[in-house]
Parts: C-alpha cells; sequence; structure tokens
C-alpha cells in the first residue's frame, strides 16, 4: 500500500490491518535506516586521528561533540520508534495517548512516532513553554 492508497481510504477503515501493516513497515524501515546512521556515527566517533596542531585537536574535539549530541537525538528517536513498535503491537497505535482520539493518518504519515494527537501535542508545548519561562 501507497500513502496516497492510505489517504484514499474511508474513514471507517482507520487503523484496520492494512493500516496497521503499512505503519508497521514504515516504523520498522525508519528504525532500520536509524539503527545504520547510529553505527556509521559510532563508527565514525571510533576513528583516531593525529591532530597535526593545537587547532585541528580543537576542530575535532567540536566535530566530536556535535556528533555525540546527534547519536543522542538519534537514540532518542529510534526509542520513540520502538514504543510506537510497541503500541501498535497492543492496538494502540494511532490513537492519542492522552485524549484517547485518532491521531490522524496524515500526522502519522509526516510523524510515525506521534502518540499525541495535535491538540494534546500543542497542550504539551504550552506547558513546556511555560515552565521553561516560570
Amino acid at each position: 500500500m501507497t500513502a496516497e492508497e492510505l489517504l484514499a481510504q474511508p474513514a471507517d477503515a482507520y487503523m484496520n490491518g492494512a493500516q496497521q501493516g503499512f505503519f508497521r513497515a514504515l516504523l520498522l524501515s525508519q528504525r532500520g535506516e536509524l539503527q545504520q546512521r547510529i553505527a556509521d556515527e559510532f563508527g565514525e566517533l571510533r576513528e583516531v586521528e593525529r591532530a597535526a596542531d593545537e587547532v585541528d585537536l580543537a576542530s575535532r574535539e567540536e566535530q566530536r561533540q556535535w556528533q555525540l549530541r546527534l547519536l543522542e537525538r538519534e537514540k532518542k528517536l529510534l526509542d520513540k520508534l520502538d514504543h510506537a513498535l510497541e503500541r501498535l503491537a497492543r492496538g494502540e497505535y494511532g490513537w492519542c495517548a492522552e485524549t484517547g482520539e485518532a491521531i490522524g493518518l496524515q500526522r502519522l504519515l509526516l510523524r510515525p512516532s506521534a502518540s499525541l494527537c495535535i491538540e494534546a501535542k500543542e497542550r504539551e508545548e504550552q506547558r513546556e513553554r511555560h515552565q521553561r519561562n516560570a
């Protein structure tokens, strides 16, 4: 099934077996690509080159710190993908964890790891902004 075919399905087909299969394949594909990127980044971090001077050393250390931040973000995304696959296995995928409402196919296509509908996500972001500003 393609994304176009998925979106063309009637509303009462939401999270039927075909749609669940589509998102399972999408999540597994994204998970595999992410695992490969993480492995590649770790490989680059393991490569040790001798620095010619202090400027080279500082530049390499800055690059290393950037790669570590990227790996941390990618690990968080990997955890979200794993959590989405767990929700899918339990039959909870596609439904908002806060309200129980449908998340929506378009949102899931854009962010397959989403666990909140747009309204619940906006409320969460408002709470986070309020806590940061307090």
